[in-house]
């Protein structure tokens, strides 16, 4: 496995640079550019059809700018300042652990004292240049495609902490014993945790900037299930411990022409620190699991490039807004309820009855799609009768 980027590279190419940037993230970050990308183009198209309006915003030009204004471009630039400069300044102790660093208090005051005033400067500069003695509003039309990356935003922060909240859950005894570690650990995100706080917040995004909120799901369906595929990608390179239950069986003669990982694998070098330790190895990740396991990460990522591909392909025939997003949560649902029954995890036992967090959330998420698919069908069926 690769925890860091650094180490695939080196594994490839037998270099041995240090980079401080973390397999896991980094296809975490190709998944939000890519989601992101996908939710543009569809916002722009269903603008030009018509299901989603442009919106006014009045904007004041020609105001100086203000004491808070200004302290506030400060305070971010002298942070990222600091933690720029105390990274290059200890290289070593960034790139190996770069989680830790930016919760230190490692950094460059000089750097950050620099950097924060001249920026504060430029910034009191460029409001300077088209000041106006008489301020003036005017307003301006926003387009939705134009709000993808606040969108984003929103979604991003509320789905950390969604996924955060409902991990915790999951693995209660994990936090009862270091809540704090727990809940500052950028490990243990519950996937379904992120995507039902992050669908209210992003609902409740649209409403504020009168975006529908049905053709915006739709918007958001193809994206969010080939988002889900690459990030899964991070968990198979990293080797983050979403792998599956221990295989014991031989592989099918149907299935000969896959290479054997792909059937059952031990996740050597895991970033978890899983397993028992390898013979001779020395750094920081040196363990291995003594049996194999399934790789259910690749298959997830098989999964959600296929449902992908059939969402994206039959997103222009629908023509009633929110059916593709209801369509979305069928194949969601029924791709994790199906990848749980060979998945480690935590287990819920109520009255007898044992069954996952992620058990529980997509077989609610089968049957609301399907419900929602229903209802919206029906009532455009009505509609278009009378």
């Amino acid at each position: 496995m690769y925890p860091k980027l650094s180490d695939l590279i080196n594994a490839i190419f037998g270099t041995h640079i240090n980079l401080p940037i973390m397999s896991y993230g980094f296809f975490v970050a190709l998944a939000f550019l890519a989601g992101s990308w996908l939710l543009y183009l569809e916002l722009k198209r269903k603008e030009q059809l018509g299901l989603i309006k442009s919106t006014t915003k009045k904007i004041v030009v020609g105001a100086p700018a203000t004491v808070t204004e200004l302290l506030l471009n400060f305070i971010v630039a002298f942070f990222l300042a600091f933690k720029t400069g105390g990274a290059f300044e200890n290289y070593d102790y960034f790139a190996n652990d770069p989680q830790q660093f930016l919760f230190s208090s490692t950094g460059s005051w000089l750097w950050g004292l620099i950097f924060g005033v001249a920026y504060t400067f430029w910034i009191w500069y460029q409001k300077d240049k088209i000041k106006l003695k008489q301020p003036e509003t005017k307003e301006i039309v926003v387009h939705a495609y134009e709000q993808t990356w606040p969108i984003v935003f929103v979604a991003a922060i509320f789905g950390i902490i969604g996924a955060k909240i409902f991990n915790q859950f999951e693995n209660w005894q994990e936090f009862v014993a270091d809540p704090i570690g727990s809940l500052f650990s950028f490990s243990g995100l519950a996937f379904y945790g992120g995507l039902i706080v992050a669908g209210v917040a992003v609902i409740w995004y649209g409403h504020k900037h009168n975006i529908p909120w049905k053709p915006m799901a739709d918007s958001f369906a193809p994206g969010l299930i080939l988002a889900y595929g690459i990030g899964r990608i991070g968990c198979q390179v990293a080797g983050d411990g979403d792998w599956g239950i221990v295989n014991t069986l031989t592989k099918p003669d149907w299935l000969s022409f896959l290479p054997d990982w792909l059937w059952s694998y031990n996740y050597p070098h895991n970033i978890i620190n899983e397993g028992v330790r390898i013979p001779g190895c020395t750094g920081e990740h040196c363990m291995v699991l003594p049996q194999g396991v399934f790789p259910t990460p690749v298959y997830e990522t098989t999964m959600a490039v296929i449902i992908f591909i059939i969402l994206w392909s039959i997103r222009k025939r629908i023509n009633v807004p929110g059916v593709l997003f209801f369509i979305y949560l069928i194949f969601n649902g029924a791709e994790r309820f199906l990848i749980e029954h060979i998945r480690i995890n935590s287990k819920y036992d109520v009255l007898g009855f044992k069954f996952t967090q992620a058990e529980l959330i997509s077989s609610l998420l089968i049957i609301a799609g399907i419900v929602g698919w229903v209802v919206l069908t029906k009532r455009a069926s009505q509609k278009n009768a009378t």
